[in-house]
């Protein structure tokens, strides 16, 4: 449990500083970054981000009066961002030889039964932070499931760490696509029970509440007018979906209702919004994504995921060629790793097999403020700008034999980089902090 920076003294930390200020791109424009090889980030008493630069130029009252913290020789970057986890799906992960639609009905559905469990519930979400914490990840946008005392044990377990998480009731109501024990048992109670919640958690602390219906074929038209006009009248309001994500998928999206394209979908019933994350996103074309920029919606890119069930390849160039803001999702459990680094691990692949590449500052910049961006948190999170929030990770070079040897014999520091986003996992994470407060440290 992490607790919070508020009255105590500000506190400077040493190390290797870097963080983004827009998107590198292909190309790795260095304009779009800031990097203080001998660095010093100092945090207040609030926790906010005071000052980041060279520790040189220091300045003297933070030199003379903040707590000092030496992480010298590691590299210190914002605290990772996950666009799109299922933390009710913790015990599924590494669960053998389906894609999407028959996962969901042979794993996903019955483990997330059990989470009528409050207990049961409050027991996974608190392994399941944890393990974030451990992977240098300090925010995610995260589905719990159908169960109200689901979404409550998941603030409860996310406000006892103090961090600044996005979730929400998950909405099912068609049949059969959604099983009859867990679909809403009408959209009035499933409004009620929605309502309830954005009153008991929206903007309670750090955490902000995702209207989240699963995905267009376990909605009924009823229902997702319902999320629409939630939506409207709250605009503060987030939402979370899948998009997209598998061929089958696709092709009964169109069968139940009719469209060009899955996207449209959402946008019939008001949900492609600035505000709004749609997961997945492989099989949309330009059309969808000039819809999605105008709109502000953005992506999650969930590589290990499209690749354990086989769904496709997403199109990072073309996505971010179309101004539509991406960030990176783990989405366990379909998703095999917690770690980020992993997961921009399988995104240079993705993008290699469509004959592009992913530099590492971009793949970074993708994990932090490109996550922020996508969240819409970017005003929060994601950098060191003065006055947001001193949420950030504490990375390893030496971590491993060969991440250690791989980095002894780089010569730039770009180089380094690429090695650690390759080769590095939960044990390169040194450190991981909320509020400028050590919430989590791996211990040799």
């Amino acid at each position: 449990m992490t607790s919070t920076a508020a009255g105590n003294r500000a506190v400077v930390v040493r190390g290797t500083i870097l963080h983004y200020l827009a998107d590198p791109g292909e190309t790795s424009n260095p304009a779009s970054w800031e990097l203080f090889e001998d660095g010093a980030l100092a945090v207040d008493n609030q926790g906010k981000v005071a000052w980041a630069g060279p520790a040189s130029r220091l300045p003297h009252r933070l030199r003379q009066t903040a707590r000092q913290e030496d992480h010298r020789g590691k590299l210190i970057v914002p605290g990772f961002v996950d666009t799109h986890v299922h933390a009710s799906q913790v015990d599924i992960i590494a669960s053998f030889g389906e894609q999407l639609l028959q996962w969901l009905e042979r794993y996903t559905f019955p483990t997330e039964a059990k989470f009528a469990d409050r207990a049961h519930a409050r027991e996974v979400f608190g392994f399941f932070l944890d393990r974030l914490l451990e992977a240098g990840t300090t925010t995610a946008s995260v589905f719990p499931t159908v169960h109200s005392v689901s979404v409550d044990a998941f603030f409860e377990q996310a406000a006892a760490r103090n961090l600044r998480m996005l979730s929400g009731k998950v909405l099912m109501d068609r049949a059969p696509f959604a099983p009859d024990f867990l679909r809403d048992a009408s959209i009035e109670q499933a409004e009620r029970d929605t309502r309830e919640l954005i009153e008991r958690w929206h903007g309670k602390g750090r955490l902000g509440y995702s209207l989240t219906p699963r995905f267009a074929p376990t909605s009924t038209e009823a229902q997702l007018a319902m999320v629409g006009r939630l939506l409207k009248e709250n605009p503060s309001l987030w939402l979370q979906t899948h998009l997209s994500e598998n061929r089958e998928e696709v092709a009964l999206v169109a069968e139940l209702f009719g469209v060009r394209s899955y996207l449209d979908v959402y946008d019939r019933f008001g949900l492609v919004t600035k505000k709004s994350l749609f997961a997945h996103s492989i099989y949309i074309d330009d059309t969808d994504r000039r819809k999605l920029a105008r709109a502000g919606s953005s992506v999650a890119f969930c590589p290990t995921s499209n690749l354990f069930l086989g769904s496709g390849l997403f199109d990072l160039h073309a996505t971010r060629e179309t101004k539509v803001d991406v960030g990176m999702g783990t989405d366990i459990g379909a998703g095999t790793s917690y770690s980020m680094l992993q997961t921009l691990n399988e995104a240079y692949k993705v993008t290699a097999l469509q004959g592009r590449r992913l530099p590492a500052h971009r793949g970074f910049y993708l994990a932090t403020l490109g996550g922020a961006k996508a969240l819409d948190l970017d005003g929060f999170i994601g950098n060191f700008a003065p006055g947001k929030e001193a949420d950030f990770t504490v990375l390893d070079w030496y971590a491993t034999p060969t991440l250690a040897r791989r980095v002894k014999v780089a010569q730039t520091f770009d180089e380094r980089l690429f090695a650690l986003m390759t080769l590095g996992d939960e044990r390169a994470i040194a450190a991981t902090y909320v509020l400028g407060h050590a919430a989590y440290r791996r211990h040799s």
